[in-house]
């Protein structure tokens, strides 16, 4: 993966965030430059991060208060976060590279305060571009970085997304397209006249958000 990906802010999930991010969880952290964003518009008053990058790692130390370098599946959250404390758990294109992402949000979601979130981004393999040059042309090629990141091990649909966020408890309260269309934009045009019906061939990625 490019320096980009570890060093990009995620300012799309900005709108489904509490406005007191309280104690705050983030998977993939990358060099910490989503916190740094959310700490600039929100109250965060702790934050730890796990990355299993090492130089990722060490850049985020600067702006998480604890920084775990290590895979989410072997990092000890539950040693160092008290269950029900969390205000914010963030997973920001995590769980489609992991082998088994049930187990991770079944295991991370026993932390999460109650009127916690559970913020998620996953990418959308029914979006119509895939589909085309699957159907059309047999392209299945991974790649370095989109939809089929080399790095992917598991691939979902908007329904299957939203089996993964409530698998271990908590109840949807938001799934989105990622990317928000200006109005007069063709794809914006396009949902409006279909009245959304396309929307899950539209999108690219998914923000899922969940809570008790």
């Amino acid at each position: 993966m490019s320096g980009e990906y570890f060093g990009r802010a995620r300012r799309d999930v900005f709108p489904w965030l509490p406005e007191n991010c309280g104690r705050l969880l983030e998977i993939g952290c990358g060099a910490g430059a989503t916190l740094a964003a959310i700490r600039d518009i929100r109250s965060v008053s702790s934050a730890i991060g796990v990355e299993p990058d090492a130089a990722s790692a060490a850049k985020a130390g600067a702006v998480f208060d604890r920084i775990f370098h290590a895979t989410v599946e072997a990092a000890p959250v539950e040693s160092a976060i008290a269950p029900g404390s969390l205000d914010v758990i963030l997973c920001l294109d995590v769980l489609e590279h992991l082998v088994d992402p049930w187990a991770t949000v079944r295991r991370l979601t026993p932390l999460l305060a109650p009127g916690g979130r559970l913020v998620v981004s996953l990418p959308n393999i029914r979006n119509w571009k895939f589909i085309s040059r699957l159907l059309f042309g047999g392209n299945f090629r991974y790649v370095d970085a989109g939809l089929l990141d080399r790095t992917h091990l598991r691939f979902f649909t908007r329904e299957t997304a939203i089996e993964l966020v409530e698998c271990g408890g908590l109840k949807l309260s938001v799934c989105a397209d990622a990317k928000q269309y200006t109005p007069f934009e063709f794809r914006s045009i396009l949902l409006k006249l279909t009245g959304g019906a396309l929307s899950g061939l539209v999108a690219k990625q998914y923000i899922l958000v969940a809570g008790r």
